[in-house]
């Protein structure tokens, strides 16, 4: 309700226009509404995403001054989760309520979670110069053979539960799909990239230092070539994944500037990510919103809890054995094969997403952080290109095997794939595509479980 001079104020307004244009007062009041409902949807967006921001800020800063080394999103994770199951208990209105409120938030961190993965990989070439070839290619392999197995062990496992339970499938919740990039998004931040670019080569210290002045250049670098790469068709996808497009977008953007402003590409990379709260890069920027990843699992199975309360013995069985197996097998192939222990370390969670792997390595001493993205990239683009046809292979029909398998094999990148040619399998996808983390780090935050472990490993 507005008060009554804003009242007038409008009709005037619209008696002018009107008057001048010779639109009716239906067509004012139409756009006038379409125009409250967008700046509305905008505020909404803002305040939603900001507090998922401000609780993952708030919880790191609390778990860092109580020295807790468990995952403080994760912890946030499960308080969010309890509050929708207990406000579903008591008022199930309001649960949907609370839901709906913080949905734009996380349907931008849906759209744009690959992007979250990319800055590890922007910077991999600081991190590889000291990793002798051969040891480069045993992780290749630990990878690409381990993932394969992961996908057996862990299909054939819901297989065998779902024979044992005799669980009838019914059909889940909706899972809303991310909206394709427009072309004023593209053109907007095309000219960022231009503007920031000249900005930087002609005052490079115009922010303070050279990181926040590269800032908005080399994110625009990385957004436009994962935006670019997300349009291109799905036969070239299969080759440049719209994250290997989003990496060689920013490395080739890091390239030029080094280039033309005589500082190099290891200083530009530098720059990229700071790994500093008060002189932050563009990667700085990017790998931020890893935690607010991990908030909006609450979300995803809060959504489909109907889902894991009905198939709870084939979830829970599936992605602990193969959460299990991923770990136990990275460590005794890394040691068969005579892996530096600091890069068996490092690949441990290869079939976890990005937003917890990187917590569990942190876990252990020596470990290098771009290995672990990398690793975890690599196992999710090997999954989408052959998840399909190896499940295909295997004989594996059911939507929930098929689901369980892929995203504890291939986490998010493999989930994207496969449920873009069956919608049917998303749902346990999702589910397992958080519970998979959830379940690792939770393992290696225990210290014996941990020693086990580096026993392993050797």
């Amino acid at each position: 309700m507005g008060t009554p001079e804003s009242s007038k104020s409008e009709e005037l307004c619209t008696e002018l226009l009107q008057s001048q244009t010779g639109v009716t007062s239906t067509s004012i009041e139409s756009v006038t509404q379409n125009l409250r409902l967008q700046v509305f949807g905008v505020l909404h967006w803002v305040v939603s995403l900001g507090l998922i921001l401000a609780i993952d800020f708030l919880l790191k800063k609390a778990f860092a001054a109580a020295s807790i080394e468990f995952p403080s999103a994760l912890f946030g994770m499960f308080c969010i989760f309890s509050v929708l199951i207990i406000l579903d208990y008591a008022e199930p209105s309001a649960a949907v309520a609370f839901e709906k409120f913080f949905e734009p938030g996380i349907i931008f961190i849906q759209r744009w979670l690959p992007l979250f993965y990319v800055p590890y990989l922007v910077v991999l070439p600081l991190s590889l110069k000291d990793i002798p070839a051969s040891s480069a290619i045993k992780i290749c392999f630990i990878v690409v053979g381990g993932w394969l197995a992961t996908v057996c062990v862990t299909g054939l496992t819901a297989i065998g539960v779902r024979k044992a339970v005799k669980t009838e499938l019914i059909d889940a919740e909706p899972m809303e799909k991310p909206s394709p990039f427009s072309s004023i998004e593209v053109w907007a931040w095309t000219g960022v990239l231009l503007i920031s670019f000249a900005a930087s080569l002609v005052f490079p210290t115009a922010l303070g230092t050279r990181a926040r002045t590269y800032l908005p250049f080399l994110l625009a670098s990385t957004v436009l070539g994962y935006m670019i790469g997300s349009g291109l068709p799905s036969s070239l996808k299969k080759v440049f994944h719209p994250i290997i497009f989003c990496a060689a977008s920013a490395e080739l953007a890091a390239i030029a500037l080094g280039f033309l402003s005589k500082s190099g590409l290891d200083a530009v990379l530098g720059y990229y990510l700071t790994n500093s709260s008060s002189n932050p890069g563009a990667g700085d920027i990017l790998m931020g919103f890893l935690g607010s990843v991990i908030l909006s699992f609450a979300f995803s199975m809060f959504k489909q809890r109907k889902l894991v309360k009905r198939h709870a013995a084939e979830i829970f069985t599936s992605v602990i054995i193969s959460t299990i197996f991923s770990l136990y097998s990275t460590a005794i192939v890394g040691r068969l094969l005579a892996l530096e222990p600091s890069l068996t370390v490092s690949i441990l969670p290869r079939c976890i997403t990005v937003a917890l792997a990187l917590s569990i390595v942190s876990f252990f001493e020596g470990a290098n952080a771009s290995v672990t993205a990398a690793a975890v990239v690599v196992t999710g683009l090997v999954g989408a290109n052959f998840v399909q046809s190896t499940l295909d292979k295997l004989r594996l029909r059911d939507p929930i095997a098929r689901g369980i398998a892929t995203a504890s094999s291939s986490h998010g990148l493999g989930t994207a794939a496969l449920s873009a040619n069956e919608p049917e399998a998303l749902p346990f996808c999702a589910i397992a595509y958080a519970l998979n983390g959830i379940f690792g780090s939770i393992l290696c935050s225990i210290p014996a479980f941990r020693q086990s472990l580096l026993a392993v490993i050797g």
